[in-house]
């Protein structure tokens, strides 16, 4: 089969997305594959393809479940972002267990700052809600210094964490990032304020990037959670070839009959070789 893919920026900005599913749709497709700017506002998107008889695979923001199921061609595929939140949780539990001298002033308590993926953004909020409960959970006692949205961008969350080393300096025991590019930038700002890693707090993130793996490899950061890219998206590519065939998709793990969620890994220093020649 001969495949033509194209490839569209809606910018940010949903209206804009609408009109260029608008267009594409004028111009003839088979599948729709769509990465939502706003989550809770697919119903345009829902309503131009069933009009067409236009399969929809949503990726990356996940609709509500209402939305999903108005048409029963419409799916979503990703990661369980409440599982995100929760290994990460775990990891940084065991690590903190594990080394009691984190506690850097001996108060009982983990200072920590956390660097938010992006405001309004369903997998930032969840993986900040269930990280946070899960370290709880473990009997850790955690006091918040600060939040900061740095919308996924390691040069963003670089100077985010430059001003929160300089407003609190050795106080911050725990660096909490929505995702590896954050927790990247977080280094780089340790690295740049001219801290010895000794002196540094210990720093966590969630996708499992090539640069991460590296950098718990060199004990930069401590771990991260494994995203699996290119599980999902080889699970969005059958899925499109099913539906354009007209063949019932079967062979999948659905939820809630629309939803594939992969799992997601844990990854340590401990077992970090494993994901590296992925």
């Amino acid at each position: 089969l001969k495949i033509i893919m194209t490839v569209r920026d809606g910018k940010n900005d949903q209206k804009l997305q609408d009109e260029v599913v608008e267009e594409i749709l004028d111009a003839g497709c088979d599948i729709l594959v769509v990465d939502l700017v706003d989550r809770t506002e697919p119903s345009n998107i829902i309503k131009m393809a069933k009009n067409e008889n236009i399969p929809v695979i949503f990726f990356n923001r996940e609709p509500v479940w209402e939305d999903l199921m108005q048409w029963d061609k419409l799916y979503y595929v990703g990661g369980d972002a409440r599982q995100s939140g929760i290994m990460q949780g775990e990891i940084v539990s065991e690590v903190i267990h594990a080394d009691q001298g984190l506690d850097h002033n001996g108060d009982g308590k983990i200072q920590y700052v956390l660097l938010e993926g992006e405001a309004g953004h369903q997998d930032a909020i969840i993986r900040t809600d269930s990280v946070v409960r899960t370290i709880q959970g473990q009997g850790i006692y955690l006091e918040k210094l600060s939040y900061q949205f740095a919308n996924w961008n390691r040069s963003q969350a670089e100077n985010k964490m430059l001003q929160l080393i300089h407003q609190y300096g050795g106080d911050i025991e725990l660096v909490l990032c929505n995702n590896d590019e954050m927790a990247m930038g977080a280094v780089a700002a340790y690295e740049a304020s001219g801290y010895p890693k000794e002196n540094r707090p210990v720093i966590f993130g969630i996708d499992g990037l090539d640069s991460a793996l590296d950098a718990i490899q060199n004990d930069l950061i401590q771990g991260t959670v494994y995203n699996d890219r290119a599980g999902q998206a080889e699970q969005i590519s059958r899925l499109a070839m099913d539906l354009f065939q007209g063949k019932e998709p079967e062979g999948y793990d659905f939820e809630n009959e629309r939803y594939i969620f992969l799992p997601y890994q844990k990854v340590t220093a401990a077992n970090v070789e494993e994901f590296l020649n992925r």
